[in-house]
């Protein structure tokens, strides 16, 4: 891990800091190890400083660790405040007078809870827990921290069991599941257990649980600024388990934990915050409609839960991340044409763009991303670009100020691809798709290079103009790389997010692709002899069912993809909300529409040498899923090849070696079938 002393942040531009006579070398698996972005920003309750925790990844351990910094908004100081080499420090939250700073510490056992003390330098034992914490939040008086926490419950027992002798060793015992929520991708299966609010003295004591029933309920947490109330989200109905798109907004008594309902409306209503003179109450709320894609609208409403109304209704963008930036502002996050943005939006409705492409906080591929905090009209964020991760950046009163250049130091030294933007329409109907291609390192123009397509998952996400680690590593390599948002992608509006409805995958959104591909030729860079598909998730799906549409490419990689829809929705972790929102109906009613979606259904056309690459223990797209396309390939004689990542699920390339493993394997199957000019 490097730790660099970055006092202002410095231009981002390639080889800013490189010497004339400095070298620039090619990015390579080695450097991953060496990034650094920030994330999780705080400014301090008296604007003066902000924490953000730093993330970087250890070449030892092979995990990425956050420490937390603490930088000065006017770029005077920036120093480490939380970092050792033996803990990651998460989710750290200012106290609010500006004294104490809580922080989580753990592994993946337990979680510990800690203060940090700013005067003394002192940290403070809280609580130590056997289960994940979340939402950690400070009481307006500063004496006490909220929570969110899982708590087992007890499952009905079928059977009596013997007993066991001392000593003796049996099997383990059967596991008997009777939920329909009972695995997930991130944790595997899981223990019959329910998430609660929890309170616990910020000096130290016992948490005393506040909510009660076998629901779950979810922060963020807000709490009235008398201490007396906590507004959260959840779904108390019977049926929650089974409806996919439903949660209130609740309120409860920190002494009495007395409840109080305060939405009804069907759908979403979540992400509660009240407002500084507790008046109000700011929240995100979706409508419940028969559709893949939904907005997600900033809502307002009287501390009673009265006079409802929405304050972003032209905006058509999904909403998230709310936060009072004053007491009559209200500031929010929405994706736009591959970046994020911050809005503020005040109670009447009238609404402004804050910051344009926060961002940053995903190195592997282009997502969208970025974190930001609004205090007293100002606003720390996260910002990179197509050349560097994330750094921190500030803004008030019109001025914006770099806080910190993390990465200078490395990228300034890379000679890595360069980025373009364009615009193509579709062969399918003419509509238009924005795209980016990154040229490799020593890009001659009039030349011709062989191409690589990458496709975004989701299928409803977005990429965009920023730093990604495997596709740098794809130019390093003499690839033009290029990848778009293809129909479907958010951050376009509704309507187009909605154009693959009942048509994931299909011949839609493969025009899509196919276009990019073709405006990369018509325009000059791709050699039409040298072309490749790949892409991860709902990208992996999109890259076999396009090698059963055209055998136009070299080599396809499909990593963690979905073959049999009729076989994934019934043994992946997302059945309930896949089948309710992205099918017509259940397997078992619309078969043929299942069997028209999977690439499965289009093995006997595909001629293109394959790669497969899936975590075994990935949950969300089964690896029974890449065995079947696998060995349907192997008995038709395709070139082909399974592998199988141990020990992970859908996040194949969550920790460094992972990532690197994933486009070692890419660009060696990719090279294998290079044609030679």
């Amino acid at each position: 891990m490097r730790l660099a002393f970055g006092l202002a942040a410095l231009a981002i531009s390639i080889g800013t800091h490189a010497s004339a006579e400095d070298t620039l070398r090619l990015f390579t698996a080695e450097d991953v190890f060496e990034l650094e972005w920030a994330d999780e920003p705080q400014i301090s309750p008296n604007g003066r400083q902000a924490i953000y925790t730093r993330r970087s990844n250890d070449v030892m351990t092979d995990r990425t660790r956050s420490h937390v910094w603490l930088v000065n908004l006017d770029g005077s100081s920036h120093e480490p405040l939380l970092a050792d080499d033996a803990s990651s420090f998460r989710s750290p939250r200012w106290s609010p007078d500006g004294r104490r700073i809580a922080y989580l510490k753990g592994n993946d056992d337990r979680t510990g809870l800690y203060v940090h003390y700013l005067e003394s330098g002192r940290n403070a034992f809280i609580g130590d827990f056997e289960e994940n914490i979340d939402h950690l939040t400070w009481s307006p008086d500063g004496e006490i921290l909220a929570f969110t926490m899982a708590v087992k419950a007890e499952a009905e027992s079928l059977v009596d069991k013997p007993k066991m002798p001392e000593g003796a060793e049996w099997a383990d015992p059967a596991k008997v599941i009777d939920r329909a929520r009972y695995r997930t991708n991130s944790e595997g299966f899981l223990e019959l257990a329910y998430t609660h609010i929890f309170a616990i003295p910020a000096d130290g004591g016992t948490e005393r649980r506040l909510t009660a029933g076998d629901f779950q309920h979810n922060g963020p947490l807000s709490f009235t600024p008398d201490g007396q109330e906590i507004f959260f989200s959840a779904n108390r109905n019977e049926e929650w388990e089974l409806q996919t798109r439903e949660s209130d907004i609740f309120s409860i008594n920190v002494n009495s934990s007395e409840l109080t309902q305060l939405t009804d409306a069907s759908g979403v209503e979540a992400s509660p915050r009240v407002s500084p003179n507790g008046r109000r109450i700011a929240y995100l709320r979706t409508n419940l409609e028969p559709q893949p894609f939904i907005a997600t609208a900033v809502f307002v409403m009287d501390r009673d839960g009265g006079n409802a109304r929405n304050l972003t209704e032209n905006l058509d963008r999904r909403a998230g991340n709310l936060q009072w930036i004053s007491g009559s502002e209200i500031a929010f996050t929405y994706q736009n044409r591959g970046e994020n943005m911050i809005g503020v939006v005040d109670v009447n409705g009238k609404r402004r763009v804050a910051v344009e492409g926060i961002g940053g906080t995903t190195i592997g591929r282009p997502y969208v991303s970025g974190a930001y905090h609004a205090n007293n009209g100002a606003l720390v964020y996260t910002k990179g670009s197509a050349y560097r991760p994330a750094d921190i950046y500030s803004t008030k009163n019109g001025r914006t100020r770099s806080l910190t250049s993390l990465n200078e130091d490395l990228l300034a030294h890379r000679n890595l691809g360069k980025l373009r933007s364009f615009t193509y329409e579709s062969s399918l109907d003419g509509l238009e798709v924005q795209g980016w291609m990154i040229t490799p390192p020593g890009y001659e123009e009039g030349k011709v290079y062989p191409m690589i397509i990458e496709i975004h998952g989701g299928p409803h996400l977005a990429y965009g103009p920023h730093f990604s680690a495997e596709l740098q590593r794809m130019a390093a390599a003499g690839y033009i790389v290029i990848y778009d948002n293809h129909r479907g992608s958010i951050g376009y509006g509704s309507e187009f997010a909605n154009l693959l409805k009942f048509k994931y995958s299909s011949p839609d959104d493969f025009a899509d692709h196919m276009s990019a591909v073709d405006w990369a030729i018509d325009n000059g860079f791709a050699d039409e002899n040298n072309l490749f598909i790949a892409g991860g998730s709902a990208g992996g799906i999109a890259t076999a069912y396009a090698i059963g549409l055209t055998d136009r490419f070299n080599a396809a990689v499909a990593a963690k993809p979905v073959i049999n829809w009729v076989s994934k929705v019934l043994t992946a972790d997302s059945y309930i909300d896949q089948i309710a929102n992205q099918f017509p109906g259940p397997p078992w009613e619309e078969l043929e529409h299942y069997w028209e979606r999977s690439p499965l259904s289009l093995v006997g056309n595909v001629e293109t040498p394959t790669m497969l690459i899936t975590g075994e223990l990935d949950y969300r797209t089964p690896i029974s899923e890449t065995e079947q396309f696998y060995q349907a390939l192997q008995l038709r004689r395709v070139p082909s090849v399974m592998v199988r990542i141990p020990g992970t699920n859908h996040g194949i390339a969550g920790r460094p070696s992972r990532l690197n493993a994933k486009t070692d394997y890419t660009l060696a199957w990719f090279e294998k079938y290079r044609a030679t000019n």
